[in-house]
């Protein structure tokens, strides 16, 4: 399933640990999606970017279903919102409205954050874009991430718009 959706079930209290969460390597660092749609009732979806390397970030685009807020745990960012760019590092918070383009780029040797979209769906586009984690680490060398041509078809599926390259580190 693809896109978004409505979602009718009540939210339950849940206590997720680790094993019980989903993991893949995207666009070259391991995601672990630590509460998506199916826990949340469709509210939001929080994922954990692991050992981002230097150069790791995304693509300019923009969500057109979604807000996305950025929460710096280690390492730097830089981010790009509407053409204004600004740094993040460790304990900063980066809230983006949908419909604004925007890029991270990981500019530090590695980093860790959590984005959290809310409604939820995001998460099933990295589930989708991913390769399925084998283990907790950084991804294979093999493991080859799609091409921007690949990640934008895929993108318009969940209503986000790819505008173009992920920013220089």
């Amino acid at each position: 399933m693809t896109g978004q959706s409505s979602y009718t079930v009540p939210v339950e209290p849940a206590f997720l640990d680790t094993e019980s969460q989903q993991a893949v390597w995207f666009l070259g660092a391991l995601v672990r999606i630590r509460a998506g749609v199916e826990r949340t009732a469709g509210n939001f979806a929080l994922l954990e970017h692991q050992g981002a390397p230097r150069g790791y970030g995304s693509p300019l685009h923009r969500h057109h279903a979604e807000e996305e807020t950025f929460f710096v745990l280690d390492g730097e960012l830089r981010v790009v919102v509407d053409g204004v760019t600004r740094g993040a590092g460790p304990g900063a918070v980066a809230l983006l409205p949908r419909g604004l383009p925007h890029a991270y780029v990981v500019t530090s040797p590695q980093a860790r954050f959590l984005t959290m979209t809310t409604p939820g769906g995001f998460d099933r586009f990295v589930l989708e874009a991913g390769t399925p984690a084998t283990s907790f680490e950084a991804p294979p060398a093999d493991d080859v991430p799609p091409t921007l041509d690949e990640l934008t078809r895929l993108a318009n599926a969940y209503n986000i718009e790819i505008l173009g390259p992920p920013p220089a580190p």
